[in-house]
């Protein structure tokens, strides 16, 4: 009894070892791929990233291109409105030889002064700067400031600007300086 039991174990793993044999090449001609597939692998992980850095370089290259568009703008920008800025500051220039000429009687002098305005008018002509004078229309919050405020005579309509105290003045639709105004009632 003890013998074949011996037998019985010892056939056993003989043929579970001669099974396994017989099945081992096999799955591990499956398991393991060939130089061949290993590279193709490779190629395609590779092919992959370079797809990845491709879009990315592509992305990277778009943000640059609109980053240097639009700090072109914006240094164009600041470069009129610090134009617009010190032009801003000779307005009152212009308001006082607006005032010397009309309070001044000797015609040469007269005829300096309306030089010298002609001038400053072509400086603000080259920069683009219109003169806000709205006699006659209708008050318009976004350009004019309203300092008085009178009672409507013969013909007059309300809300309309009877007279400019000050005139206004602005760029591309820009009010650089609003236009006080007296405005019928």
């Amino acid at each position: 009894m003890s013998k074949r039991s011996d037998t019985k174990r010892t056939e056993q793993p003989a043929e579970e070892r001669e099974k396994a044999e017989e099945t081992a090449p096999e799955t591990s001609a499956k398991a393991e791929p060939t130089q061949e597939e290993l590279l193709k692998q490779e190629l395609e992980k590779e092919k992959a990233l370079s797809e990845d850095y491709k879009r990315k370089w592509y992305s990277v290259s778009a943000e640059y291109e609109n980053y240097r568009k639009r700090t072109a703008f914006q240094s164009a920008q600041r470069y009129q409105e610090g134009r617009a800025d010190v032009i801003g500051k000779l307005f009152p220039i212009a308001d006082n030889l607006e005032r010397a000429l009309a309070s001044c009687t000797d015609e040469a002098t007269q005829k300096g002064i309306r030089m010298v305005t002609a001038a400053f008018e072509k400086i603000l002509s080259d920069e683009k700067i219109e003169t806000i004078d709205p006699v006659g229309q209708p008050f318009d919050a976004k350009k004019h400031e309203a300092v008085l405020a009178v009672e409507a005579e013969e013909g007059e309509e309300s809300g309309t600007v009877r007279q400019v105290f000050l005139k206004g003045y602005e760029r591309e639709g820009k009010v650089l300086r609003f236009a006080q105004v007296v405005v019928v009632k």
